[in-house]
């Protein structure tokens, strides 16, 4: 009888025929975040994933490249930049993985297919129908839409064989109870479509061996069968608990499992497919499959045949494994398809994870070293009346995040988190600890707002470990929280960080991304597939010391060639749909007004600029920003503010200074 402190969740076996994309990516990382969450809680957890190395397309595939499908599969799994290479990047903590071509699983799978076949569950007949070679799927005339496969849209084949059918249609009044009246499969729109698409209009026996091509799983009873793909691929998740072989010995531990994580591709072959034949077996059904979306680009499914393929190796050795990670799981519903866009990352890696994240942990320890000698706070602290609210928040965001979390609702869970994170620098704000800092009697009082941030911190970082485990480890580290305070427990308890805890400043988590020149870059590595970087970081080789270098002088000639002019502010406004944009318009001393844009208004608002005198550089290139022509620059300068942050200063001159002239 599976243990009730167990937890057991699998990916699909990934098919390794052509190079794992975002979208796998997507299902991959949601499976590690939930393990890792379950792990968090103190569970047992047993997270599987693996490869379906089997079937016709690996045979021609390997038969073109001149290999035998065990060397093409091998190349691809455990080769360089392979399935195992990218899943390591990735911070997958799979407890185990498997390969169907693993020979305990072979031997598993050939006792399961003859025990069905001796109990009158699989017979012999002959397949006539359609034929979808990409998805390696059969189909009835009635189930293909507009004549082509209903999953990939491609066209499809005549297929006529001997083969083994699997009696599908025997459980077919199981498999709508087990649909219609129990939450066996989620979310609930894809029990609709099982039903109206597949089983209401008449279950069909399935076909389960080939003999048109042999790199599958013999037949042990009728050599030239070898087994197809649904007896194959899902009995996987049994076996590699051990069931009918000797390479493991836990599936009384685990099984059944908690939850399949499956794309809804593939629901069909697990809410209807694999519960009949573990009916077959008289074996416990999983307890939830959920079918989440497909990440979409420009419309449609990603898929290396389209050419719309994002590569997460490239995202996640420009933005990081953390910041991707996020986003994957930050920016659509888990159960709902969503549009990937490189303008969506970045935008939401500057907005939550710099701005936001990144800039609450920097101003934080900033400040608590800056006031703090040692950065160790004072034991005698002060409360004030600003502290409730976000106290409150963080006492009840634990279990708020865990209603969301046991629903896989990963968006939601992490918007909580985010919610507190942001009312703790708005606290910043109402508290002015700079401000403090002035007042030696105010001291106690700095301490406890410190204390109250760095406490959120902690317990956000907490709650944030099974989506970016290495960004949760160097909070910890900055904020003093010691492995007893990084615990499930730990963080829905307030007050659990020491009063005189000491911090210690470590690197900035998130740089903003400079979302234009970074788009123009992702579009120079498309244009150049081969030059993409693969899933291990370049070793690194050991140098020589160098000699500084020597500074790179300009000439007055060079200085000669920028223009730099005093100009006047006529008018002044934020641009639509931009947070960061104003609209200038100067007087440069010229004919007719100047049109310049300036990322200034997080700093400043237009009103209060107008009228002043600026210093604007007039001759460099024009350039459109949100589909608005700027000519030219405006000059700034950035200074470090007491409370860690960075703030623009815009440079301006006595408003006496006429408009037009020339800097020198």
């Amino acid at each position: 009888m599976k243990d009730k402190n167990t937890f057991y969740i699998t990916t699909p076996i990934y098919y390794p025929s052509d190079k794992l994309h975002i979208g796998h990516t997507y299902c991959t990382v949601a499976t590690d975040a939930m393990a890792r969450y379950k792990r968090l809680q103190g569970y047992d957890v047993m997270f599987l994933t693996g490869t379906d190395e089997h079937g016709q397309k690996i045979e021609d595939k390997a038969k073109a490249a001149g290999v035998t499908p065990k060397q093409f599969v091998d190349d691809i799994v455990e080769g360089k930049g392979g399935i195992l290479d990218l899943w390591k990047l990735m911070d997958i903590s799979n407890d185990r993985f498997i390969r169907t071509t693993d020979a305990y699983h072979e031997e598993a799978v050939q006792k399961i297919f003859k025990r069905l076949y001796e109990q009158g569950d699989i017979y012999k007949g002959k397949y006539v129908g359609k034929y979808c070679k990409p998805c390696e799927s059969f189909w009835t005339e009635t189930q293909l839409v507009d004549g082509k496969c209903p999953d990939c849209g491609r066209e499809v084949q005549d297929a006529e064989e001997e083969a083994y059918f699997f009696r599908l249609s025997k459980y077919a009044d199981r498999i709508l109870h087990l649909l219609e009246d129990t939450d066996f499969l989620e979310p609930r729109s894809r029990v609709n479509e099982m039903v109206n698409n597949f089983i209401k209009p008449g279950l069909e026996d399935l076909c389960v061996s080939r003999t048109s091509f042999t790199w599958g799983v013999p037949v042990d009873f009728d050599p030239g069968h070898v087994v197809y793909v649904w007896i194959d691929a899902l009995s996987n998740y049994i076996t590699a608990l051990g069931y009918e072989n000797s390479q493991y010995h836990d599936y009384d531990k685990y099984w059944p499992a908690d939850v399949h994580f499956v794309g809804k591709e593939i629901v069909r072959f697990h809410s209807i497919i694999w519960p009949a034949i573990l009916m077959a077996l008289d074996l416990p059904l999983p307890k939830k499959v959920f079918g989440h979306g497909w990440l979409l680009l420009e419309g449609g499914k990603m898929s290396k045949s389209k050419g719309n393929v994002v590569d997460p190796v490239i995202l996640a050795q420009r933005y990081g494994v953390d910041a991707l990670r996020y986003f994957l799981l930050r920016e659509f519903p888990f159960g709902s398809d969503g549009n990937f866009s490189n303008e969506a990352l970045i935008g939401r890696i500057n907005t939550d994870l710099a701005n936001d994240l990144g800039n609450l942990v920097s101003r934080t320890v900033s400040m608590a070293g800056k006031y703090f000698e040692g950065g160790k706070l004072l034991e005698e602290q002060a409360e004030g009346p600003e502290d409730a609210e976000l106290i409150g928040l963080c006492a009840g965001l634990r279990d708020k995040y865990e209603a969301h979390m046991e629903k896989y609702a990963f968006q939601d869970a992490l918007m909580d988190v985010f919610a507190v994170i942001s009312r703790a620098n708005k606290y910043i704000d109402e508290t002015k600890p700079w401000v403090l800092g002035k007042d030696e009697a105010q001291k106690p009082r700095l301490a406890r707002v410190m204390y109250n941030l760095l406490e959120a911190i902690r317990i956000c970082a907490v709650l944030l470990t099974p989506f970016m485990p290495g960004t949760a480890e160097k909070i910890f580290a900055q904020v003093g929280a010691d492995e007893g305070l990084r615990t499930w427990e730990s963080a829905g308890r307030w007050g659990s960080l020491p009063a005189g805890v000491t911090i210690a400043r470590g690197a900035n988590l998130f740089p903003r991304i400079d979302m234009e020149k970074e788009l123009k870059a992702l579009e120079e590595l498309e244009k150049k597939p081969e030059e993409q970087a693969a899933p291990q970081a370049p070793e690194k080789k050991a140098e020589e010391p160098k000699a500084p270098a020597a500074p790179e002088y300009i000439t007055i000639d060079d200085f000669d060639k920028v223009k730099f002019v005093t100009a006047k502010v006529l008018a002044c406004e934020a641009v639509p749909k931009s947070a960061k944009l104003l609209r200038f318009t100067l007087d440069c001393g010229e004919e007719f007004p100047r049109q310049i844009l300036s990322g200034i208004h997080q700093w400043y608002e237009p009103e209060d600029l107008v009228g002043k005198t600026v210093v604007a550089c007039t001759n460099l290139k024009p350039r459109k920003m949100m589909g608005i022509l700027s000519n030219g620059m405006l000059i700034s300068a950035v200074k470090e503010e007491p409370d860690g942050t960075e703030k623009l200063h815009l440079l301006m001159l006595d408003d006496a200074i006429p408009a037009g002239y020339g800097l020198c």
